[in-house]
């Protein structure tokens, strides 16, 4: 039987299957981070920019202001929980465990901890598992985990905010076009580069048809940089598909909650996550999205 280093192919595929999901939980608690902060850390940036644009306060009284601002951003402050204040200690913070052992509340003031962040820690942890899987002990395997993590983190944050941070959806557009540098990308460059332009003018044009038809917006610009993400990654002939599944999943949805009276006629249905799970379906079952 074949061998890797003196281990036997089953237990070599155990032991790298149990990484990815070692891996998975841990970068899950940071993309829980991410999705929580992130949105926030814009918030006060746009505050701040519409001071300034205001006039509401001085120059001075404004760097001053900033000075005296605790600091926000992903490391700082430490993890806490947000109705105590809590500092969190390690053993609070492992993965799925601590929320299971603490029975989904904080242990000093029992108020409850969303499921969210199990819920993230474990979708993470399967989505590493499966790149495992699909790609094995390979170069394209790290480069699809982070993949993974990105459209885990957009989906969630989109549902959350309806937002698609540029923080996010830009670095993976030039990670895509990087890795289709290489032998182990998904596409040809010139298939990555036409996806990537093609891949947001195709929305942009549907979005400015919707506008003037309607006369509102229905379709942000984070949408069409996730796709043209998108198009970066898998190449425009994978574009059709990726557009058609998330489309029709996302009518779907939309009609049963609106039968559910869980969604307004008003009210926005946000895209992004149908979007990620038609990139996720690009790169775990390619041949789902062939429309031929």
């Amino acid at each position: 039987m074949e061998s890797y280093i003196g281990i036997s192919q089953p237990q070599f595929a155990g032991w790298l299957y149990a990484t990815a999901i070692a891996m998975g939980l841990v970068i899950g608690s940071f993309l829980n981070v991410v999705i929580v902060r992130l949105p926030r850390m814009l918030e006060r940036e746009w505050a701040a920019a519409c001071a300034e644009l205001q006039a509401e306060t001085t120059a001075g009284a404004s760097a001053a202001a900033a000075d005296a601002a605790p600091p926000y951003d992903l490391a700082r402050p430490r993890s806490h929980c947000p109705a105590c204040g809590h500092g969190l200690a390690w053993y609070e913070l492992v993965p799925v465990l601590s929320w299971l052992w603490q029975r989904g509340r904080c242990r000093h003031c029992r108020a409850s901890v969303s499921v969210q962040y199990p819920l993230v820690e474990l979708a993470c942890a399967a989505l590493f598992a499966a790149c495992a899987w699909r790609f094995g002990a390979t170069p394209a395997m790290p480069a699809a985990a982070a993949l993974c993590a990105a459209l885990l983190a957009l989906a969630v944050i989109d549902l959350r905010t309806l937002l698609l941070p540029d923080a996010i959806t830009q670095p993976l557009l030039w990670a895509g076009l990087a890795l289709n540098l290489t032998p182990h990308g998904y596409a040809s460059l010139e298939a990555a580069v036409i996806g990537a332009m093609a891949g947001y003018l195709v929305l942009w044009v549907i979005a400015v048809g919707f506008q003037k038809l309607v006369g509102k917006e229905g379709m942000g610009q984070g949408d069409l940089k996730l796709l043209a993400a998108l198009g970066a990654w898998f190449g425009w002939p994978a574009l059709p598909g990726i557009i058609l599944y998330a489309s029709v999943a996302g009518a779907a949805v939309g009609l049963a909650l609106l039968g559910l009276r869980r969604l307004r006629r008003d009210q926005p249905l946000p895209f992004g996550p149908f979007l990620a799970g038609a990139g996720l379906l690009a790169l775990f079952l390619p041949a789902w999205l062939r429309l031929s």
